[in-house]
């Protein structure tokens, strides 16, 4: 497997809703950060799903790297 684009070396912060699913991005590379765009055709990368059980602030993952997918668990700091 490739290694992914760093799209930044810190989480996103969003306002995700209850009951919405949210599509993150694994590869890196989509314009829509955190969440997929389709930019992964034709790679190894596949995005992963997110369902939104409560309305509230949740940080997506920026660099990628996370082992908590696709939550931020730090991993940006040792980059």
């Amino acid at each position: 497997m490739s290694d992914p684009v760093v799209a930044q070396k810190s989480p996103f912060e969003v306002q995700v809703e209850a009951g919405e699913t949210y599509w993150w991005c694994t590869c890196g590379k989509s314009k829509e950060q955190p969440f997929c765009d389709g930019s992964h055709k034709g790679t190894d990368f596949s995005p992963i799903e997110y369902k939104c059980l409560e309305s509230c602030t949740q940080y997506f993952c920026g660099c990628k790297y996370t082992k908590d997918a696709p939550m931020c668990d730090g991993s940006h700091k040792a980059l």
